[in-house]
């Protein structure tokens, strides 16, 4: 590989919403024909174009961590997963569009992950309300991605992404909904890809040009854990 700069996103959510799918959708512009369980990681890349089109144009390489588990696991588990939240520079909360539970978890992956060295407190969501103090302070960009937009049918599309809208409101993020299935959501100059690169570059500005930035640079090339993989690239 070509010395790039580089961000890491986590890729979070329920087991089942289609998170690798979703990777290697967006790292390698093909649908996943056989998905399979993540165990640990996997760790795929995709080439971005930070401010495509304009003189300060620059290519970066956005490592998407595709995150396997369960909020509902054991703290031996979330403890073992902690490893993988360090040293992050933006997240994609991923849920099953028809699966409402895994949607209200979005607020316990998004604490695991943000909180990672405290205790876990359990649930956020307590009688339909949501804690934003938790995730005041959070400087870390956030992007809420719905799947299995196919499988909902007409009728109960509008109940269902207006209740999703709300959702991407409380982590002040911006929403894509899609199928993972199919490309055309994100295709060249559709909406869901200017939300997508929009949120890549503001990863790689919260990263790399905001005086207050205090990641660290220097993920290696190639990496394996429990399993996982490093894989293609995708060039937007």
């Amino acid at each position: 590989m070509a010395s790039l700069d580089r961000v890491k996103v986590l890729v979070l959510g329920d087991s089942g919403v289609g998170k690798s799918s979703l990777v290697h959708l967006l790292c390698q512009n093909q649908v996943l024909g056989n998905p399979s369980w993540t165990v640990g990681c996997s760790v795929d890349v995709r080439v971005h174009d930070y401010k495509e089109g304009t003189p300060v144009e620059k290519t970066y390489y956005i490592e998407l961590w595709d995150v396997g588990g369960s909020v509902g696991s054991a703290s031996s588990v979330k403890s073992t997963r902690a490893v993988f939240y360090n040293s992050i520079n933006g997240i994609i909360l991923v849920h099953d569009l028809t699966n409402k539970k895994s949607s209200q978890n979005l607020y316990r992956w998004s604490s695991e992950a943000l909180n990672k060295d405290l205790v876990p407190t359990g649930v956020l969501v307590t009688n339909g309300d949501y804690d934003q103090e938790q995730f005041a302070e959070n400087q870390i960009p956030l992007l809420v991605i719905g799947t299995k937009l196919d499988q909902i049918h007409e009728t109960k599309r509008h109940e269902v992404l207006t209740r999703t809208a709300f959702l991407a409101e409380d982590f002040n993020a911006e929403e894509i909904n899609l199928d993972c299935t199919n490309p055309r959501y994100l295709a060249a100059g559709s909406s869901n890809a200017v939300k997508l690169s929009r949120f890549f570059d503001k990863v790689i500005e919260k990263r790399y040009f905001l005086r207050d930035s205090n990641q660290t640079p220097g993920f290696p090339d190639r990496k394996r854990f429990w399993g996982g993989t490093l894989k293609g690239l995708h060039y937007d």
